[in-house]
């Protein structure tokens, strides 16, 4: 950073711990009560970096994102340093970095690096029939092997296969709503807030078994809408047939779905398997299970490297660039997230007081609808996963209660962490690391707002139907 860097730095945090109250913390960690609203800033400042940087000065945001994001970082975390103290800062960021943020960013890596190994050869023409077709096969390919996976299997072939079109920005705006998203409902493998309730102790076909209505209905309207849409403008550009020449489709780097087999195989295990072993850092326990977990995300990437051809990966357009992108963006909203958190876990004695006490009606049963809302809302802003887990335990936190009488908020609280993650970029990982592929293969992707007048458009309206039928 230069020395005006270091300047704005520090009179921003200096305001800021003049302006915001002290945060409590405890040995059971940080006292989200003892936040004032002006602790969000540096969350909020990420946030408007990701929107505005992109737009007004691309270039900058290309060379600096890893500095902008420890920027927004530090500011944080140099006033807790002065009044909280080294220590408690520090057992923030383990807690942070070790049950968070390093499984989150392993997971991915592990899957990102499996599926940029899997090659769809062959000439797929891209008439509003065979994208609808790649739509379908990619939302159902989420729930088995996740959001990430699906995606990162998928998201080239649909844009070989469209790169003679003219328009051709709407399929991967499409693809990041049912394939990074909504397709991800239906398993506790499909999305990571889904398998956070499955650690929980919801069954593990619960999610089928109580989301299907709600995403068969969302996810026909979606792909109805993309019908319509990629009709009109494929008959507008009076496109006849791909002028790519005709070749069989054939898949390569078999290996990589053994191993995404074992990356499953992996998690499932780390929620079963309870060996007793756990190790303490900075005052937080990390279990035996999640240390074998991670470790073996790190085994299957460095396997998957070493298994896949060089020529496959290349032919495959493979670069590290978009989960370098995920990894220092996500490392500082992880971070900035913290009192955002602590906040809405203080429930009514929080600076979020207002917004959860939306959840509950006057006669305290549940608010089904505010439950979809608010999860939806803020998993469109912070990541989904851990949102899901706030709005769990203001539920009460009790899987055998909300999977029975509760049944109808937990579906509210699960549909609205999924579904809406797709409303932003930023709403699940794997919207930014489709948007980033895109862009490196020449799509004009939309800035975040103009995806978020897409979102606005077609998903919002979907949501609101779906509230009235389901939620009410």
């Amino acid at each position: 950073m230069t020395r005006f860097h270091h300047t704005i730095l520090r009179l921003s945090a200096l305001a800021l711990v003049a302006a915001a109250p002290v945060p409590a913390f405890a040995a059971e960690g940080i006292n989200g009560a003892a936040f004032g609203p002006l602790w969000a800033l540096p969350f909020v400042g990420i946030l408007l970096s990701i929107a505005l940087f992109p737009l007004l000065a691309h270039h900058f945001w290309e060379h600096h994102q890893g500095k902008i994001a420890a920027f927004w970082s530090l500011l944080l975390l140099v006033p807790l340093v002065i009044f909280a103290g080294t220590g408690a800062t520090a057992s923030a960021l383990v807690h942070t970095a070790f049950l968070d943020y390093i499984p989150f960013i392993l997971l991915l890596l592990a899957l990102f690096t499996t599926a940029g190994g899997i090659v769809v050869r062959g000439n797929i023409h891209g008439a509003p029939s065979t994208n609808a077709l790649l739509l379908v096969i990619g939302a159902i390919l989420a729930s088995l092997i996740g959001t990430t996976g699906a995606s990162m299997v998928l998201i080239r072939p649909i844009i070989r296969a469209n790169d003679n079109r003219r328009h051709n920005v709407h399929v991967v705006v499409f693809f990041i709503f049912l394939v990074s998203n909504i397709g991800g409902s239906l398993t506790p493998l499909g999305d990571p807030p889904l398998f956070l309730g499955f650690l929980k102790g919801v069954d593990f076909f619960w999610t089928t078994t109580n989301l299907y209505r709600e995403t068969l209905f969302v996810g026909a309207i979606v792909l109805a809408a993309f019908l319509a849409l990629d009709v009109w403008l494929y008959r507008k550009e009076g496109i006849t047939r791909d002028p790519t020449p005709d070749s069989p489709v054939r898949i390569s780097g078999f290996v990589n779905m053994v191993l995404i087999g074992v990356i499953i195989g992996a998690v499932l295990l780390s929620a079963s398997w309870k060996p007793g072993i756990a190790f303490t850092l900075a005052g937080i326990e990390v279990g035996g299970q999640d240390l074998m977990r991670d470790g073996i995300m790190i085994l299957v990437t460095f396997a998957s490297i070493w298994l896949t051809a060089r020529s496959d990966r290349a032919e495959n357009g493979f670069t590290w660039g978009p989960i370098l992108e995920v990894a220092k963006l996500f490392a500082g909203i992880f971070v900035t997230m913290i009192p955002v958190l602590a906040m809405l876990k203080a429930g009514p004695q929080g600076a979020f007081a207002p917004l959860v006490a939306l959840v509950t009606h006057a006669d305290g049963t549940p608010n089904t609808l505010a439950f979809f809302w608010l999860t939806g809302g803020l998993s469109s802003l912070l990541d989904n996963a851990p949102t899901y887990l706030v709005f769990f335990e203001l539920a009460g936190g009790n899987a055998q209660q909300l999977m029975t009488d509760g049944a109808l908020t937990l579906a509210a609280i699960s549909a609205g962490a999924v579904f809406m993650g797709a409303n932003t970029y930023i709403g699940n990982a794997p919207n930014f690391m489709v948007y980033a592929i895109a862009r490196e293969r020449g799509v004009a992707m939309p800035s975040f707002f103009g995806y978020m007048l897409w979102s606005g458009a077609i998903l919002i309206p979907t949501f609101f139907s779906a509230s009235l039928i389901f939620f009410r």
